[in-house]
């Protein structure tokens, strides 16, 4: 199989949701301890992204069976590309089950049709008297570790255009040199930039037993979403759903090495992909990338209430473009401002990791496939401060439990 047919394989829009599979296990699925089919109860059928809201309508002697009713179906859906199923019961007033099979049977012979499975531009709106029944979203303690990777670091901005992806790889490499195995995930679905960062782009990952293979990079293990559509020009226009299922992919369809540390560059934001993240992969710890300017420092902020929300620590700041001097004159001049890492490091008690220079040679090895890191610039002495800082804030956090029957 190879990598374009495996990618197609699972992100093809045909394969996101299976109609016509949703139908046929609607269809024929039987209430427990019961001769009554689901298909006799079914009001309203509508699937966003992949989820699927489903309107029944119950009895109050089937109360006990609703549980079940939900995980048995939850299961049977997931196969066909549903990965969360919302079940609305109505409750209706108590009557013989047999006059209701009969009732059903004629209103069968008029309509023998389910409502059609339609893509909703909105959720169905919740009745506060009939909650769906649901299973919480899974906690990041929750989480098991993966069986070859000790710890995960998220590398986040809450912002585009602060030199995430610049700090991601140079971290990663430094990170290296301190004799760690360290790896690189590019989860920036829409904007990947890895690949010309560390110089790989247009090479993509071979495929064994239905999993990549990870591209060696100056010794570090590498994928990006950017290595699998093989040029700079196709957009990566995918609805959040879809753009999760892609990072999951990468991260579990990987036969990544041991690995000390797996850095992942983020996208910027606090969407879909960094929920995504918090629920299904293990976090050790993130990383916040600013500048010292009032607008960065704003959506910096944001990504930081966000991780501790979901429970992931927030390991300090790294405050990019700190200073700029002059190439011709050495003077020197804070273009974005002054003290911004200092007062995030002040109002969330966290380490402020380092300070960066704007300087005209950070951009032009990135832009070249050799980071400062490799290229010895002179930025690299920073990029391995901040990375000893790093790993002392990694030791201090607890290593959870790792699951080795886990499969991936």
């Amino acid at each position: 199989m190879s990598w374009l047919s495996s990618l197609k394989s699972v992100f093809s829009p045909a394969q996101e949701v299976k109609e016509d599979e949703i139908q046929t296990i609607l269809q024929q699925y039987q209430f427990p301890e019961s001769e009554h089919f689901l298909k006799d109860r079914i009001t309203q059928v509508n699937v966003e992204g992949r989820v699927l809201q489903l309107t029944i309508n119950t009895y109050p002697q089937e109360a006990d069976h609703l549980q079940q009713i939900h995980d048995d179906l939850a299961a049977a859906l997931h196969k066909c590309g549903i990965e969360e199923l919302n079940l609305h019961v109505i409750q209706q007033k108590s009557a013989k089950l047999g006059q209701d099979k009969s009732q059903n049977e004629n209103h069968l012979v008029q309509t023998p049709d389910l409502p059609p499975v339609i893509d909703a531009s909105a959720q169905v709106s919740e009745d506060p008297n009939n909650p769906p029944i649901q299973k919480a979203a899974p906690k990041q303690r929750d989480v098991p570790a993966h069986p070859r990777i000790k710890n995960v670091i998220l590398v986040s901005s809450g912002k585009g255009g602060v030199g995430k992806s610049t700090t991601t790889v140079n971290l990663a490499l430094a990170l290296q040199q301190q004799g760690l195995k360290v790896g690189v995930l590019d989860a920036d679905i829409y904007g990947p930039s890895i690949p010309t960062m560390l110089g790989n782009a247009g090479k993509t990952p071979m495929i064994e037993n239905e999993h990549f293979v990870p591209l060696d990079a100056y010794g570090l293990a590498v994928l990006s979403i950017g290595h699998l559509t093989g040029d700079h020009n196709t957009p990566v226009a995918w609805r959040g759903p879809k753009a999760t299922g892609a990072l999951m992919q990468l991260f579990n369809q990987t036969l990544w090495p041991d690995l000390d540390v797996l850095v992942i560059d983020m996208p910027p934001g606090t969407g879909d992909i960094q929920l995504t993240l918090a629920q299904r992969i293990p976090v050790t710890g993130a990383v916040i990338v600013t500048t010292p300017q009032n607008v960065a420092l704003m959506d910096a902020t944001k990504g930081i209430e966000l991780f501790n929300r979901v429970n992931i620590p927030v390991l300090g700041v790294i405050e990019n473009m700190s200073t700029h001097i002059c190439s011709n004159c050495g003077y020197e001049e804070q273009i974005f401002g002054v003290g911004g890492g200092d007062k995030l490091s002040a109002q969330y008690q966290i380490p402020l990791l380092g300070r960066l220079p704007l300087n005209v040679q950070i951009r032009e090895n990135a832009d070249s496939g050799k980071p400062s890191v490799i290229a010895n610039d002179d930025a690299a002495d920073s990029y391995i401060q901040i990375a000893e800082a790093v790993w002392q804030q990694l030791k201090k956090q607890p290593h959870r439990q790792r699951d080795d029957k886990r499969i991936f």
